[in-house]
């Protein structure tokens, strides 16, 4: 999940025991009262979610329907032209319904017996530690509300269109899996504050913003381009580097507007070896030696 993103719109407990989605002025939701309480009750049922029980369901509006409906064919589009053969791979696996939202125990529950994974609810900021730790469990915490209706195929934080399309088809992929996986087990290994915060930008700019060169043509395989209907379009636009982790883990990056500079893999092997190693064998020390190398003349 953006982590950053969340600080867009944090998730507080009233004192009368309820539950306040504090959004932004600029938040296409902002004076919508009704969205607003919706948002409201669909964190609290997250709040109050503990680890091991089903999944509260979400009873999702014709209205919220509609933009899941609308989102997912405009992707499903965008897709074939433009995702990783893996994504797709995953997605076909996986077969999320494209005419309503499914309900993240029903994503969890077709996810695990392909390749271990099962969702938690987030109502809002997951630290850290405790998003990257779990995936080392096999565990994505996931919010559930879906953007605004006035402008369905937007959104300025991560909903349940970026968490499940978005991620879920990455997660039902063995080979995206493990890197999930491995990350996580990366960010549970390191103590620092800052191994940690590298750990998490090599993984912005893969699994969230990743992109790869296959069959000849640059395709995205990161959940941020890969459920934003105006990003995937616009990708192949922008600086395309080289995997770098020393300039991927210590890029400083603007989470409100698309990303300038992206970092291709050239296969999705080398991904493996080059991500997959880092995080497999990162250490405090070692990170701390690749930050100071860019740091140097």
């Amino acid at each position: 999940m953006f982590e950053e993103a969340q600080y867009l719109a944090p998730v507080t407990r009233r004192a009368d025991g309820g539950v306040e989605v504090e959004l932004s002025r600029s938040h296409p939701g902002f004076a919508d009262e009704v969205y607003r309480e919706r948002r409201n009750r669909i964190a609290g049922l997250a709040m109050d979610h503990r680890r091991g029980d089903p999944i509260p369901e979400v009873e999702y509006t014709d209205e919220e329907h509609e933009v899941w409906r609308l989102v997912s064919r405009e992707l499903s589009a965008s897709h074939a032209e433009y995702a990783v053969a893996d994504y797709l791979d995953g997605a076909a696996r996986l077969k999320l319904p494209t005419e309503r939202i499914p309900q993240l125990e029903e994503v969890s529950e077709a996810l695990h017996p392909l390749t271990g994974f099962r969702y938690l609810p987030a109502a809002g900021l997951v630290p850290l530690r405790d998003f990257y730790g779990s995936l080392a469990d096999s565990y994505f915490h996931s919010t559930q509300y879906i953007r605004h209706h006035s402008v369905p195929l937007y959104t300025p934080e991560p909903d349940v269109v970026h968490e499940v399309i978005g991620h879920a088809n990455m997660l039902a992929s063995d080979r995206f899996a493990a890197l999930y996986r491995v990350a996580g087990e990366a960010a549970r290994r390191v103590e620092s504050r800052e191994a940690l915060e590298f750990v998490s930008k090599v993984f912005w700019f893969t699994l969230e913003f990743g992109v790869m060169h296959e069959g000849g043509a640059l395709k995205a395989y990161g959940a941020g381009i890969l459920s934003s209907y105006g990003e995937i379009r616009e990708f192949r636009t922008v600086d395309i580097r080289d995997l770098d982790l020393v300039a991927m883990g210590t890029m400083q990056y603007d989470i409100t507007h698309y990303q300038d500079i992206l970092y291709a893999a050239q296969s999705m092997t080398q991904l493996e070896d080059v991500v997959g190693t880092f995080w497999a064998d990162c250490t405090d020390d070692s990170i701390a030696a690749l930050s100071a190398s860019a740091k140097t003349p």
